[in-house]
């Protein structure tokens, strides 16, 4: 779609968003990609970074509270990106704000998520919050990409609006599993530790 393709190009053209495939080769195996959050380009520079076939049955993972209360970022995101849309207001009344993700991996596509929830202005990531786990419990046969997103945190930091010219890379590690067994805390604190382990 050409709304796509003017996106991905304006990305690469702001950012770079050249990817490193480190622990892993690119692949239409179903896969979760799971990112530090630093920046509201995020998103565009992992999605870029994807080769277009991998590209195609992607689907980002986007807060409906910022992308989705005005009208155009609401069409960019859901014509242009094909974004899965999820509530994080808990005074919603939704049942599950994982449910569009459960039905979106249960419908074939890859998703893209940050595990943290809101974006930090830092390069590291913070504590992950629960759902990544959840999905990992649910979806088992689905692999878990870490990946690392560097420099976007200095190319366009909270509260700015337009980006800083600098080169991104999009570090893409090897794939990971929930083991069998394995708690809720040490899962996130390992999936935290893989994305952190592809900073350096």
């Amino acid at each position: 779609m050409w709304l796509s393709q003017l996106l991905i190009g304006l990305t690469r053209a702001a950012l770079g968003a050249t990817p490193r495939w480190i622990g892993c080769e690119p692949s239409t195996a179903q896969r979760i990609y799971f990112a530090n959050h630093t920046s509201h380009l995020d998103t565009m520079a992992l999605w870029a970074a994807l080769p277009p076939a991998i590209r195609a049955s992607t689907r980002p993972v986007a807060a409906a509270d910022y992308w989705g209360n005005n009208k155009l970022k609401r069409y960019l995101a859901l014509q242009g990106l094909n974004a899965v849309l999820i509530e994080r207001n808990s005074g919603k009344a939704m049942s599950n704000p994982l449910e569009p993700l459960y039905t979106a991996l249960e419908q074939g596509a890859s998703l893209i998520v940050f595990p943290e929830g809101t974006r930090q202005a830092q390069a590291l990531p913070g504590t992950f919050k629960p759902g990544l786990f959840y999905l990992a419990e649910r979806f088992p046969q689905v692999e878990l990409i870490p990946v690392y997103l560097e420099n976007i945190h200095r190319c366009m930091p909270k509260g700015t609006f337009f980006p800083v010219p600098l080169i991104c890379t999009v570090r893409f590690g090897a794939p990971l599993a929930r083991e069998e067994g394995e708690a809720k805390g040490a899962f996130l604190s390992r999936m935290r530790d893989a994305v952190v382990g592809l900073a350096s």
